[in-house]
């Protein structure tokens, strides 16, 4: 199945719409990721909207930002959800003990809440949906820490919609589909390859550059370096 990238952030909401109802209702498991992987996107109007569509379609969501002022923010920009509007440590400390049935939609958790998160996930028995997270943190490298993070809780996780634009291309997930990686051509993106798995940045650089892939890495490296540099 062919698969195409929308034409902008609206567009984009939208196929992640589609793809986490369908992965709600139709998937295994309760634990669903979406990622939109644009610079500079505000995160809080886009989770807004997201939590009224989810309730538009019968979800009865409970949204959680990971502390007490994104929370207050939220309740002031969106007062008509400021009832199921909380922190990740009011969960924690039980709020909504008894409606953890719920869908709940957690967002931007990062490394620093890690371990709050996932004791609010233990104990949730309704779907989570995870926008813009990242539970890994790079300078945790890869110890055992990080290998442990990624063979349990990180491991939980399934992706219902992906959505990074990229130097020459993007890659893109929509739920139940392959992960497709578009090449930017003079006349547009289009799809290159497909892959079962999210693919690893040598697999990307292979698909979008061939024979020329070890050079744009090298270049790529001296860009992040120069860039380094004047920082």
């Amino acid at each position: 199945m062919s698969a195409s990238l929308p034409a902008d952030l609206k567009a984009a909401e939208a196929d992640a719409l589609e793809a986490l109802l369908h992965a709600l209702r139709t998937g295994e498991g309760l634990r669903w990721s979406v990622t939109w992987r644009f610079e500079g996107l505000r995160v809080m109007p886009v989770g807004i909207r997201l939590m009224h569509a989810l309730r538009d379609a019968g979800m009865n969501p409970v949204i959680a930002w990971s502390d007490a002022g994104a929370a207050a923010l939220a309740q002031r920009d969106a007062p008509e959800l400021a009832d199921v509007c909380c922190s990740l440590n009011d969960l924690k400390r039980g709020k909504f003990a008894d409606e953890r049935d719920r869908c709940l939609l957690a967002m931007a958790p990062q490394p620093s809440d890690y371990e709050e998160f996932e004791s609010v996930c233990d104990v949730w028995s309704g779907p989570v949906v995870m926008l813009n997270g990242r539970l890994e943190d790079a300078a945790v490298g890869i110890g055992n820490v990080a290998r442990t993070r990624r063979r349990g809780f990180v491991s939980t996780w399934q992706v219902a919609y992906w959505l990074q634009p990229l130097a020459q291309g993007a890659l893109q997930r929509q739920w139940p589909d392959a992960w497709w990686l578009f090449r930017q051509d003079a006349d547009g993106h289009r799809g290159v390859a497909s892959f079962e798995t999210r693919p690893e940045p040598e697999a990307i650089e292979a698909a979008l550059y061939g024979e020329n892939a070890e050079l744009q890495r090298q270049m790529g490296a001296m860009d992040r370096f120069l860039n380094d540099l004047s920082n």
